[in-house]
């Protein structure tokens, strides 16, 4: 039996659609993920039309009998999508018509593709939004974890990727905590601004008939209605949103992963990652590669060139809606995919990762890390800072010139700088000391730390 024409083409059209046409403009092959979601929001709509006398009882009865066998379907793998009827929607449609022809038929009255895909992708996007929230709380809690796990170990803090000053490692993997907490918030915005729900916009001017949108809105579980219907179906900025958050939490992985990576080389050797998270080399058999730290590196800049080409997609579009908008999803969703499961591996890697104490500790060692402290230490004997800063400087050439670290100076050799130096300089070496001192809120000191580690347990429950 020859198939009928496409449900979303009209007895406007006298010929069929051509057939490369129809591979071009066909999205089901990616959007068919939305398919949860469609029928859903059909079962909303449905309920609704019952209520305003479009749908019968039992017309209402038959549309949920079969949209809930189709959804069967689907999860069992047994369902045919057909580039033919263009999209999830029309895909969803054409089954349910074939089941139930004239309930079938009637369930699209008042409602457009337009504020459909709309209403879809915001609800894909919540739960998208929800789960993200949850893996970043567990990456969270790794890197407590690990933090606390090596609380009482120092490396260099660094600028300019030179030593600087001491921290401790829980304080450095700490400030990704604060990063991480930061784009759980920006997703928890982005969550407010797509829970708004669009159906009854229709294709751009809504309906003449009295459809109850609050009804839809509170069997769906958004928080409040669209109030343009124009916008409504053009507006893609909490996708936008959402991918900008996205590359912004990618750009945070991607300095974890850098960290990660020059941790793990023999030049620093402060971590040793499993072999679980690690590959060979195909040429070279002792090699032992941080590959998936280099691709979540990697995969950022895939995210952010996602987040790009939104922008420019939307950047030129009259009102309303415009068949561009279909570019948006698979960009929508490959930033979600990718943001997800670099999260989660990311978790996972850090759970059995483990630093090496000796290492560190060499490195945070270096005296030359509290050349700061020297100079607050002068500060402390009334100099001005900038004063000090110099003359700490000229301690740290001579200590060059000597050949010697720069806490082995003499009292005499410190003297021969400034008079102001007295016998106990030297104890500004002392590091378990200069720790302690960085009482400061926000400040890498023991107890500080130590405070900071406790506030996060509390807050992630772990």
């Amino acid at each position: 039996m020859k198939r009928s024409s496409p449900v979303s083409r009209s007895g406007r059209f006298a010929a069929e659609l051509n057939a490369a046409a129809a591979k071009f403009t066909q999205s089901v092959s990616f959007d068919w993920r939305l398919w949860e979601h469609d029928i859903l929001g059909s079962l909303a709509h449905a309920a609704m039309l019952k209520k305003i006398g479009v749908l019968t009882a039992r017309e209402e009865r038959a549309i949920e009998k079969d949209l809930t066998a189709i959804a069967r379907e689907i999860v069992a793998g047994k369902f045919q999508w057909s580039v033919e009827d263009e999209d999830v929607h029309m895909n969803i449609e054409r089954a349910l018509i074939n089941r139930e022809p004239t309930a079938g038929a009637k369930l699209h009255t008042g409602r457009s593709r337009n504020d459909q895909v709309a209403l879809d992708m915001r609800m894909w996007l919540r739960e998208e939004i929800m789960e993200l929230r949850f893996a970043i709380r567990y990456l969270q809690a790794a890197l407590v974890d690990l933090g606390g796990k090596y609380s009482d170990v120092l490396i260099p803090g660094y600028t300019h990727l030179q030593r600087a000053q001491p921290v401790y490692l829980a304080h450095h993997l700490l400030a990704y905590v604060e990063m991480l907490e930061r784009d759980r918030g920006r997703l928890r915005d982005c969550y407010h601004r797509a829970n708004v729900c669009p159906l009854g916009s229709g294709a751009l001017a809504g309906s003449t008939l009295p459809l109850d949108r609050a009804m839809v809105a509170e069997l769906l579980g958004f928080r409040e209605l669209t109030q343009n219907s124009m916008d409504a179906v053009s507006d893609r900025d909490f996708v936008v949103e959402f991918c900008a958050a996205a590359a912004l939490l990618a750009v945070h992985l991607s300095r974890l992963a850098e960290d990660l990576i020059l941790w793990n080389t023999a030049e620093f050797h402060f971590i040793t990652l499993s072999d679980a998270f690690t590959t060979g080399s195909s040429m070279m058999p002792q090699k032992k590669n941080p590959d998936i730290a280099e691709l979540t590196r990697g995969k950022a800049a895939r995210v952010i060139g996602n987040l790009m080409s939104l922008l420019t997609l939307l950047k030129g579009l009259p009102m309303t809606y415009n068949r561009d908008l279909q570019e948006d999803k698979e960009r929508l969703f490959d930033t979600a995919d990718t943001v997800s499961a670099c999260v989660k591996l990311m978790a996972a890697m850090l759970e059995s990762a483990k630093f090496d104490r000796a290492s560190c500790a060499a490195a945070a060692g270096d005296p030359a890390l509290l050349a700061t402290d020297l100079a607050d230490y002068l500060v402390r004997k009334g100099m001005p800072f900038r004063k000090a800063h110099d003359l700490i400087g000229v301690v740290v050439a001579l200590a060059e010139k000597l050949g010697k670290p720069l806490d082995k100076l003499s009292l005499e050799e410190l003297r021969s700088v400034d008079k102001t130096f007295g016998p106990d300089a030297l104890d500004t070496f002392r590091m378990k000391e200069a720790m302690a001192k960085r009482t400061m809120t926000g400040a890498p000191g023991t107890e500080e730390v130590a405070k900071q580690l406790a506030r996060w347990r509390e807050q992630l429950s772990i």
